[in-house]
């Protein structure tokens, strides 16, 4: 199955690469164009990403991109509730990988917080994130679930975390597999970048896209609540 067979909404692009270099490389350059043109028109750009194993060829050629990094704000879309020196931590990636060289010039606003529970982190991470200018590029992936950032089926906070209109721009939830705590960027925040790119790889990723859009309840799988609004899909065998 190729991603061109899938029954895509109008609003929807797709790129289809050779291989996960080939991705990595395509994705990095439009973000990085996009964050230019933002700059060039109001003077700083924002730009927040995901986590995880396979982000780390991209954040490795975004680091590469030359643009003015200074003026750029960098978040993630998700976090495990670890400290950044944790080997799972969100933080920690995005500082091995993006922010060195050049790209170490950039702002970078976290979600983790230290606090005694998982609420009152979210509660912190919440308030930080106020601090966030306007996000021009969102860089998403998705899980073999359906979920995207750490927007999980049955946690306990999902219908508000996609709610379509919400105060709150952090929210806890809970994973289905160890580690349970996460923090997540609600849809109402996420949705609001002005570029969303969802970025997977494989066979089995067409396969859940392809059950994601036979259905529409988002609290089954995540993504549904965004794909329907304008998307561009970066895939690779």
């Amino acid at each position: 199955m190729a991603i061109s067979e899938l029954q895509l909404p109008a609003s929807v692009h797709t790129h289809a690469l050779a291989d996960a270099n080939a991705l990595a490389k395509a994705l990095a350059e439009e973000v990085a164009e996009r964050l230019r043109q933002a700059i060039a028109s109001k003077g700083q750009a924002c730009v927040v990403l995901s986590g995880g194993r396979s982000p780390v060829p991209f954040l490795e050629q975004l680091a590469r991109q030359v643009l003015d990094w200074s003026k750029v704000t960098v978040s993630l879309a998700d976090e495990r509730w670890v400290p950044v020196e944790h080997e799972a931590s969100n933080a920690g990636l995005i500082a091995r990988h993006l922010l060195h060289g050049a790209a170490a010039k950039a702002r970078f606003i976290g979600l983790y917080q230290p606090s005694p529970t998982l609420e009152a982190a979210a509660e912190l991470a919440d308030q930080l994130l106020g601090e966030l200018p306007p996000i021009d590029v969102l860089v998403l992936g998705m899980g073999d679930d359906g979920h995207t950032a750490s927007l999980f089926p049955a946690s306990p906070n999902l219908r508000q975390g996609l709610a379509k209109v919400s105060e709150r721009r952090c929210l806890a939830m809970l994973a289905p597999a160890v580690p349970h705590q996460r923090l997540s960027m609600t849809r109402a925040l996420l949705a609001s970048a002005g570029f969303i790119a969802l970025s997977v790889q494989g066979a089995g990723k067409l396969a859940t896209l392809r059950a994601a859009l036979a259905a529409e309840d988002p609290t089954e799988m995540p993504i549904r609540a965004f794909l329907h609004d304008p998307l561009d899909i970066y895939w690779c065998p």
